[in-house]
This record gives C-alpha cells, structure tokens and sequence, in this order.
C-alpha cells in the first residue's frame, strides 16, 4: 500500500507540503500525554526531529489542506470528553498515513470532534511512524511491531482510566483509516498477548476493543487475484464486532482489503457490517464530497446502536 501521503502528492512532490515544520499541538484545553512511563519498547530514534507539517494546494481535501506528522517515536494519547451528554462509550483513533506519516487532523482530531459531539469520548493515538518507507523499522505489523504495541498499549491505558474519564470498560472501540485500518485489524486479531513486558498496572488490563470499525484500511490482502487473507491478522471468534468501508475506485488500497477482512469475520461468526461504493477514493477523512460513502458517520452511529454501544 502506498503511503497516505503518496496518495495526494508523489513521494512529496514539490508544493504538497508547506516550508513550515512544526511540533503538532492539540486545540488549547487538551494535553498529549506519554503513554509510556519509561523506555518505550523496541524503541527506534526517529529519521529526523518529529515535525507537522501543513499540506499545500497539491492535496487538498475537499478544499481544505491537512497535517501530516512525521518521524514520531515518543507516542501520545490525547482525551477530547464529550461536549454533551456522556453515553460512556470510547474510540481510540488511529489515523492513517501509511506508517510514514500520520494524517493527525484529517484522520485524527476531525473524527475527535465528531465523536464527542455524540457523546463518546475521544482518545487520538499518536502512534509511533519513525521510519521513511524505505526503512527496515518501517511497516505494518509484523515487520514493525511499535505501532501495534502503542495500540495495544492505548486500549489498557484507556481501561485502566475508564472510572476516572467516565468511559464503561466494556464499551471502548478503535476507529482508523488506511494504515489506520489495518491497526485496527491488527488489535482485533492480536489482543490476548501483549506484545511487550508489562510496564504497570494498566498492561493487566485487556487490550481487545469491544468494537472495531476500519475505512478504507490497507494491508489485509495477501493475493487479491485469490481474495487471500493476510496471515498476520489471524480472525477468530473472539474478534470484535466490526464496521467495514471503502471504495472501488480507491487506488492506494484495493477495495479487496475490506473483502478478504469482511469474509474471514463472517466465517468465523463475528459480527460485521461492509459498505462499499463504486466511487469516492482513498483519503477523504469525514470531510464531505459529492461521493455517498462520505455519509459513512451515519453509518457508524446507526450500527453503534445496533450493537448496544450508543442508545439508539
């Protein structure tokens, strides 16, 4: 799968990025916060200094541009409560960006507002993209197992605070994009071990989602000519109810990554839901285009209520 990035602009063509390099920071009133209390594991130092960086008029998004994060090793989580009233449900989002980069507002603090402003609590995972594609320490799990261990890190932490940040500990899901998607995957089908010594208290907690819902995800085709699942998302009964969408026309992730993923959890008798629509691409976020599959929110919140997370 080629990189979020690469989707809107060829391996960081001139103009899709804007000089300016920052350090991303969460709208004022919400804190990163560590989710590692010492070493992080299978630490890597980043290619360069962590910077965001502002997209140009090469990639915008429905007209607007979006951050891309790039080189994170020191993982964060940040907390948006709900503006309204708290339905105790929580989603951990992983944005996407191929792990090379993280698409933080597009993919990330856009679906925060979202989701709190139906009364679910939003943790964002800056998880760990360190490495450009070309690196060894680059890719989904099992080549790379750092993203997958801030993620199943994430979940534990999230459990552990569950009392303290009004979340019900039995209804605490994932929402990611792309790559995004395929962490998603990745912890619904690699929960009962953690991938890393227990650092406290919260890594006795479970890691597995109670519900999962992937858009556009990548990675989950091993042979598409076969409709062959990828071995390193092993599904069983024991994977979480999952939300499935993605688009025939999307040419970064083939629509048969959501295909292979969809029959293996229906053999397996998990619940699952799948869209998927003749248009729209990779990449949208939840900003609105003229394509039907950007009424994907809708969805989620209709099949949330189906399951028993949100009241219907």
């Amino acid at each position: 799968m080629k990189p979020l990035l690469f989707a809107f602009c060829v391996a960081f063509a001139p103009g899709c990025l804007n000089a300016q390099q920052v350090i991303w920071q969460p709208s004022p009133g919400h804190a990163q916060v560590p989710i590692w209390p010492g070493t992080v594991p299978d630490e890597r130092p980043g290619a360069a200094p962590e910077t965001a960086e502002t997209t140009g008029n090469a990639s915008l998004v429905a007209g607007r541009p979006w951050v891309a994060v790039s080189n994170v090793s020191r993982p964060t989580i940040t907390v948006y409560t709900p503006t309204g009233r708290n339905t105790g449900a929580a989603v951990v989002v992983f944005p996407g960006g191929g792990y090379e980069i993280l698409a933080i507002d597009l993919e990330g603090t856009e679906v925060c507002d979202w989701l709190t402003s139906k009364g679910i609590t939003c943790v964002l995972l800056k998880y760990r993209v360190p490495a450009p594609r070309s690196s060894p320490n680059w890719g989904a799990f099992p080549q790379s197992r750092m993203a997958l261990e801030d993620a199943q890190r994430t979940l534990g932490l999230v459990r552990f605070h569950a009392a303290e940040w009004q979340i019900d500990p039995h209804k605490i899901g994932v929402l990611g994009f792309s790559a995004g998607g395929h962490l998603v995957a990745a912890l619904s089908t690699h929960f009962a071990k953690r991938l890393y010594p227990a650092a406290d208290a919260a890594d006795t907690e479970s890691c597995r989602p109670d519900f999962a819902v992937a858009i556009y995800p990548g990675h989950l085709s091993l042979d598409d000519k076969n409709l062959e699942l990828n071995p390193a998302v092993p599904v069983t009964r024991q994977t979480p109810p999952t939300f499935l969408l993605q688009n025939e026309d999307d040419h970064v992730d083939n629509v048969n990554d959501s295909l292979v993923y969809y029959i293996a959890l229906k053999n397996a008798g998990v619940p699952v839901e799948m869209h998927l629509y003749a248009q729209g691409g990779h990449a949208f976020g939840l900003r609105r285009t003229k394509f039907p599959a950007t009424a994907w929110p809708q969805l989620v919140e209709t099949w949330l209520g189906t399951i028993g997370m949100i009241p219907e």
